[in-house]
């Protein structure tokens, strides 16, 4: 690399639930995309910012690329992770060293729109893999169908070889001047970060409890001298969702809550009190418009 400063986007594209978003926050060193066992759980593009002396990496992460496009929320997803694929200068493909399914299969037909820039194969979990050698026919395969610039495993839980991927990444940036401020992790607000960490705590807990069809809205955000009093409201689909939600007592919402107080309080680095409420509204996830007054048009969120 050259002395002068490099700058340039970074897509992160792949099936859902193969690691997209832990891959960023490990590559940035702090949580910028919420993250669970379950797939669908990122949502929006999401931009994160690593700096360095002489080079910053905007990533973005991208909801997983669906072959499913029944409801308007799936759709809403795919636009946001293929509008990724526009006008970047590196794509992470990343896959499962171990499992390949249509998800996948489907992701790599889309790289044919990618044209000239380079793709970057990373082979997550590599960690499983008791003998390297069992990913070798995935890789020939996968060789033979499309032209990477690199093949690189990693870990992105365990932090396996990041470096080596984030060198690979900065060799193949323009040169320019930084983007962002070298402070700066994400381009996101603090109000989408605090609604992204409540869902991110509904997730975890409920499972397959409440489907995916669960989204937050921000109400207040008020900074006081020495606390921050947030609002919010978290939005299902059917009386039963709300019902589970909330649990006995209260107890379940209660639990979310304080989950969610301690991340957030993190991340603004003030004490936080929030207030959860729980409100039905019917048929969003498949609801264009309905999409739209929350967000998922693929343009920030503030």
């Amino acid at each position: 690399m050259s002395e002068s400063r490099r700058c340039g986007l970074v897509a992160i594209i792949g099936r859902p639930n193969v690691g997209k978003s832990t891959l960023m926050n490990h590559l940035i060193g702090q949580k910028v995309s919420i993250t669970s066992r379950k797939p669908q759980t990122t949502r929006h593009r999401i931009h994160g910012i690593l700096s360095r002396d002489d080079y910053q990496i905007v990533f973005a992460d991208t909801p997983g690329i669906h072959t499913g496009q029944q409801r308007a929320l799936n759709r809403a997803m795919n636009e946001a992770a293929m509008s990724a694929l526009s006008d970047v200068d590196v794509i992470c493909f990343m896959v499962d060293s171990d499992k390949w399914n249509e998800g996948d299969e489907h992701v790599l037909s889309l790289l044919a729109r990618a044209g000239d820039i380079p793709v970057i194969l990373v082979v997550n979990k590599v960690d499983r893999l008791d003998d390297k050698a069992a990913m070798l026919p995935l890789l020939d395969k996968l060789n033979q169908r499309h032209e990477f610039a690199e093949v690189i495993p990693v870990s992105a839980l365990g932090g396996h070889n990041l470096d080596v991927l984030e060198q690979a990444l900065a060799s193949r940036l323009p040169e320019g001047d930084f983007w962002f401020d070298e402070d700066q992790l994400t381009d996101r607000s603090l109000r989408f970060m605090a609604a992204e960490i409540i869902r991110e705590k509904v997730v975890r807990q409920l499972g397959q409890e409440v489907p995916h069809q669960v989204t937050v809205e921000i109400d207040l955000w008020e900074d006081g001298p020495r606390v921050t009093d947030i609002a919010a409201t978290i939005l299902v689909e059917r009386r039963g969702q709300k019902k589970i939600l909330i649990g006995d007592k209260g107890e379940r919402i209660k639990s979310i809550g304080t989950q969610a107080r301690r991340d957030i309080e993190n991340l603004i680095e003030r004490r936080v009190m929030l207030n959860l409420w729980v409100k039905i509204k019917a048929g969003w996830s498949d609801d264009d418009r309905a999409l739209r007054s929350l967000g998922y048009d693929n343009s920030r969120q503030s």
